[in-house]
This record gives C-alpha cells, structure tokens and sequence, in this order.
C-alpha cells in the first residue's frame, strides 16, 4: 500500500530542457537562415507563382516550433529561479535576471514573427491569378528586411542564453 502513495517520478531538470530546447531552437534556425533559405533563393523559388503558399508553410511549421522552444525556455528559466540552489542568483547565469529578460525579449520576437511578419509575407507572396506573371511586390523587401533583423536578434539573444547556461555548468576544480 506505501508503494502506491509514495510518487516514483523524478523531478524534471530544467536547466537539461532549457539547454535541449536552446541548442535545438538555435541551430535549427542557423539551418533554415544560411542553408534553406538561401538555397531556395538559389534555385528561383521566388520566381515561382506559389512560393507564398510553399514559404508559409513551410514557416508555419517552424514558427510554431519556435514557440514551443521560447516557451520551455521561459518556464525554465523561471522554475530555476524560483528553486532552492547552493548558487545565489547573482552567480548562476541561468537563474539571472538577464537570462529571463532576454527569454521574455525572444519569445516576443517569436510572436511578432509568428503572428505578424509570415501572414504578411505570404499573403503578399500569393499569386491571385495564374495568367499574369509574377512579381515581387516591393513591400515584401521591406518585410523580408524586418524579419531577417528580427532574425538577427533572436540569434543574438539565443547564443546570449547559451552563454550563460554554459557559465553554469562549467565545472571548476578545486585547488589542491
């Protein structure tokens, strides 16, 4: 009967899915920025009449991913500061005010870029009529200028957080 009362999970590791949900957020956008993207751009995507349609779908998925990331990283971070250490605050990186500062500043610019900047592009991107050729309107320049500094900061923020999760488990020997 105490077997049944007594709960056998281990409690979750927040500093191991923070670092799994950054590493794999961070790398999976240098993968879509400098290798997708410009090997779409290579071979005439945009000259195609439905590259809207294939953009936002492709994008659809992986902003949505991005949100799931920003989101475990956020919980993270704020379940390790909120936990009990041997580490004060103001030594460990991960339980810092910046490291949940930068968190809110990511998960923000996933919003913007989620719920903002890909409509746009792919409704700018999609071609209405089949008979007329198809051309780049000029707002998509500028949309395309916004998403990729936003871009820019969101990798600026990720390898912040890296960072600083790396600070905290670096290993110091003893002296002897």
């Amino acid at each position: 009967m105490n077997t049944l009362l007594t709960p056998t999970a281990k409690p979750i590791n927040w500093v191991g899915v923070v670092l799994l949900a950054l590493t794999f957020w961070f790398s999976s956008s240098l993968l879509i920025d400098f290798v997708v993207m410009p090997g779409m751009f290579v071979s005439g995507m945009m000259t195609q009449p439905d590259f809207g349609t294939a953009g936002y779908g492709l994008f659809w998925v992986f902003n949505r991913l991005e949100l799931v990331c920003a989101a475990l990283i956020l919980t993270g971070l704020l379940v390790t500061r909120q936990a009990r250490q041997e580490q004060a605050v103001m030594v460990s990186g991960m339980r810092s005010r910046w490291a949940v500062e930068i968190a809110v500043v990511l998960l923000a610019i996933t919003l913007v870029l989620t719920y903002g900047l890909s409509p746009a592009m792919g409704g700018l991107g999609i071609s209405l009529n089949l008979f007329e050729p198809t051309h780049v309107p000029a707002a998509m320049d500028q949309l395309h200028g916004l998403y990729f500094g936003l871009e820019a900061l969101k990798l600026l923020g990720c390898a912040a957080l890296l960072k600083l999760t790396f600070k905290d488990l670096r290993v110091d020997s003893p002296a002897r």
